[in-house]
């Protein structure tokens, strides 16, 4: 029996929907194809451990996955459920009638518990323009997903509670932010503010210059002289961010990693203080 389910790949800070059609026959083996890195290809033993703790199994015949576009290479842990959820439908596991209309993903633990993915809010963008009616995905994601209108977002703790929604129609719960109240809420939240610098009159005024007139700075000085400490308060005395802009900013966080689960928006304008060391390299994957 042949099912195809949906998850999503981020390429850059936007997300390409890749099919992954399940299908499974007679004979044995297990075949996976469609340009697979390693972290995915080790997904069959980590849904077998899952499925196992949860009550089903690993049919015994032969199952062919395929993610496609095949050209477009396929990363990280975070189509287990993805790839779970078509093996489930197309074994008479699971009822696959309504599977097609969720974009689904999620890493699996060997108990079936879900972990947190990278790039919930680019999936949940791209999954709302493609027409999708709902996003099922790790509870500690499920906030930056809710972000996007129109879209119906359910954040689930463990595959079980995904296999009764399907079969039993148990509903899960649903994850709603509204997106302009969240935004205005944190938008004057800062952890520092310019106001708490003491003297160092000159630099301020040179500072509240380059703001006024959105200018570049550099800051050149002895060790604590107050160099990190005065740039760290700059971003309060700039504009506030736009509502765009902070969803562009918080694309960035999330394809990244560095949100947090009680974080849906990022309002405030970020700062980063790398070493002056730092490789080309490990600045791009800091940022």
């Amino acid at each position: 029996m042949l099912v195809k389910t949906f998850g999503s790949a981020v390429v850059g800070v936007d997300a390409i929907t890749i099919t992954v059609e399940v299908n499974v026959d007679r004979g044995m083996k297990f075949f996976m194809v469609g340009l697979p890195d390693n972290a995915v290809k080790e997904s069959q033993h980590r849904i077998e451990s899952a499925l196992k703790n949860v009550g089903c199994k690993m049919p015994g015949k032969k199952i062919v996955v395929n993610m496609a576009p095949a050209d477009i290479r396929k990363e990280g842990s975070a189509y287990d459920l993805t790839i779970a959820t078509g093996i489930l439908a197309a074994s008479g596991q699971m009822n696959e009638e309504k599977v097609g209309d969720y974009l689904i993903m999620g890493e699996l633990s060997l108990d079936g518990s879900l972990q947190p993915i990278k790039g919930a809010l680019p999936i949940a963008i791209q999954a709302r323009k493609e027409g999708f009616k709902g996003f099922i995905l790790p509870k500690e994601n499920a906030k930056e997903a809710a972000v996007v209108d129109g879209l119906e977002v359910y954040g689930v703790n463990n595959i079980k509670e995904v296999i009764s929604f399907f079969n039993e129609g148990i509903p899960l719960e649903q994850v709603e932010i509204n997106t302009r109240e969240e935004f205005y809420k944190n938008l004057n939240q800062v952890d520092f503010d310019f106001e708490d610098v003491k003297g160092q009159e000159n630099i301020k005024r040179a500072l509240e210059i380059a703001a006024a007139g959105g200018h570049n700075v550099i800051l050149i000085g002895p060790p604590g002289a107050g160099k990190t400490m005065l740039a760290k308060r700059l971003p309060t005395i700039l504009p506030p961010l736009s509502l765009l802009e902070a969803l562009e900013t918080t694309k960035i966080h999330s394809v990244g990693g560095k949100l947090s689960k009680e974080t849906s928006l990022i309002s405030v304008r970020p700062f980063r203080a790398p070493h002056h060391t730092i490789s080309d390299q490990v600045l791009l994957q800091a940022g």
